[in-house]
């Protein structure tokens, strides 16, 4: 029931996702069961043996406190989806509804991975290479540096299995690439990673500090941060891409016939573009560190965005991301304690 444009979309979504991914078996959709029958039964999804739907009285809206909606809404489609994957009855939870009700009741309910402190948002940014993972991009705001290993750890592991980057590139965002720059949490974050690169105990290929421009420009896998500045450069990249859509689009229209002309020739340019840089594309963040798999979808999510996202979240279960994640923290955290982080 979550999203802008929900149930219909979750629905246009879910034919995408019966018809498309191979390895389901089961496909539940959590919400009012009356409209999700009635919806399901006009797409011509309702009698496929692969798909139930499950019951929640209530939803909880995009504007609540995630925190409160949690507690005060255990009938919610948001809750109940996540008790079955708590309980065993479902691998993994897809919601493009309220995000802080999302993170929360996936870190309550699921609770964390043995070995991680604090659960983080991995987002995929397209890149001269394909994609870039950044993480956290706001669950958790007011990190300590130890957490950013486990970032950095669950996010290369997510970009090998998910990805296939074998020796993923991993970088602490900063402003500037020497040892040197950074703030007092990033040079800190850097010291441990450098240490334990050191000591070669790190899954992936460990390249110092990174800057902004080394997201786009450069085969940069992954960069860490806390989920204050992770949020606000997801926010600000989303927004420059609309920006220079809509400039472009004014310039072409308002240009007179040859920029429209020239639009006309470049169609399949522009076109390759808007994918490429397009969140359903993606389909969803997944909400690395708790134990089970969690993928947060854009409120805006069409149905391609939900197919994508089951992929993902196809990919994290068949890879086991999760356990290979609770191997590497198990070799690294006796090594973080020493140092006293």
């Amino acid at each position: 029931m979550g999203g802008d444009d929900a149930p219909r979309i979750n629905i246009e979504g879910a034919v995408e996702v019966l018809s498309k991914l191979d390895s389901l078996t089961k496909l539940f959709l959590v919400g009012d069961e009356d409209i999700l029958k009635k919806q399901c039964d006009e797409a011509g999804i309702g009698a496929d043996s692969r798909l139930e739907i499950v019951h929640a009285p209530e939803v909880v809206g995009m504007c609540e406190s995630g925190l409160a909606a949690v507690r005060q809404k255990r009938n919610s489609s948001m809750s109940i989806s996540v008790d079955m994957v708590k309980k065993g009855d479902a691998d993994a939870v897809i919601s493009a509804g309220n995000t802080g009700a999302a993170v929360a009741a996936s870190t309550i309910k699921l609770r964390l991975l043995e070995g991680v402190e604090r659960a983080g948002i991995v987002s995929p940014l397209p890149s001269i290479h394909g994609y870039v993972l950044v993480s956290d991009t706001g669950a958790n705001p007011d990190a300590k540096p130890r957490h950013l290993v486990a970032y950095a750890v669950m996010s290369a592991l997510m970009a090998r299995y998910i990805y296939k980057r074998p020796n993923p590139n991993v970088g602490v965002m900063s402003n500037g690439t020497e040892e040197c720059k950074g703030s007092e949490f990033s040079l800190k974050a850097f010291s441990l990673l450098r240490e334990l690169n050191e000591r070669g105990l790190l899954p992936f290929n460990f390249t110092g500090n990174c800057e902004g421009h080394d997201l786009f420009e450069t085969e940069l896998d992954v960069a860490v941060t806390d989920g204050f500045t992770g949020n606000i450069l997801l926010k600000s990249v989303e927004a420059v891409a609309k920006a220079y859509t809509n400039w472009i689009k004014a310039g072409i229209m308002g240009g007179g016939f040859m920029p429209k002309m020239g639009a006309l020739c470049m169609r399949s340019v522009f076109r390759g573009l808007k994918e490429r840089m397009s969140a359903d594309a993606i389909g969803g963040c997944p909400l690395m560190g708790v134990n089970g798999v969690s993928i947060i979808a854009h409120g805006s999510a069409n149905a391609k965005a939900i197919l994508n996202a089951c992929r993902m979240a196809a990919g994290m279960v068949r890879n086991n991301v999760n356990a290979h994640i609770i191997e590497t923290m198990a070799r690294i955290n006796p090594v973080l304690k020493e140092l006293d982080a």
